[in-house]
């Protein structure tokens, strides 16, 4: 595994800028999923009242707004561990370089989801984010200084 690791240098040495900024994002999502479980994100109905602060000026079809508002603010406790959880497996996985792919296409639904429940003025961040997670998941930008490269030797596949 660490002879793989010294090998992605080698033969994907490209790809290494691409491997900083899959790093970087992934210690984004990651201060982010601690921020929010410090923050008592999970105990208090925090996302419920950002749904409903920022989802009627939000750019979001009806039918998704109806259903933050009535599903996703009824069960808010469930939604907030899911996001919670879902930053911290996309952040950790970036870090190391595992699953990017995979994990590029959870981090747009999670990158949606907060465009669709937040200031309108955001809106630029989240698309500039989505377009990372498409370009790092094009790029395979987890063979590079990750755990991908051992995988990808062994097993051709989409998911490396």
């Amino acid at each position: 595994m660490i002879v793989s690791f010294f090998e992605s240098f080698k033969y994907i040495g490209h790809l290494l800028p691409v491997a900083f900024l899959r790093i970087f994002i992934g210690y984004y999502f990651v201060n982010s999923a601690s921020k929010r479980s410090e923050s008592r994100f999970l105990e208090q109905p925090q996302l419920a009242e950002l749904i409903n602060e920022w989802v009627p000026m939000s750019i979001a079809p009806e039918l998704i707004k109806d259903f933050l508002q009535d599903f996703v603010v009824a069960y808010w406790q469930i939604f907030a561990h899911i996001i919670t959880y879902s930053e911290y497996i996309v952040g950790i996985g970036f870090i190391i370089g595992f699953l990017v792919r995979p994990l590029s296409v959870l981090g747009v639904s999670i990158v949606v989801f907060f465009m669709f429940i937040s200031n309108p003025a955001d809106i630029l961040v989240y698309k500039l984010f989505i377009a990372v997670f498409f370009t790092l998941s094009w790029l395979g930008a987890g063979r590079c200084m990750g755990v991908d490269y051992f995988f990808f030797k062994r097993h051709r596949g989409i998911w490396w």
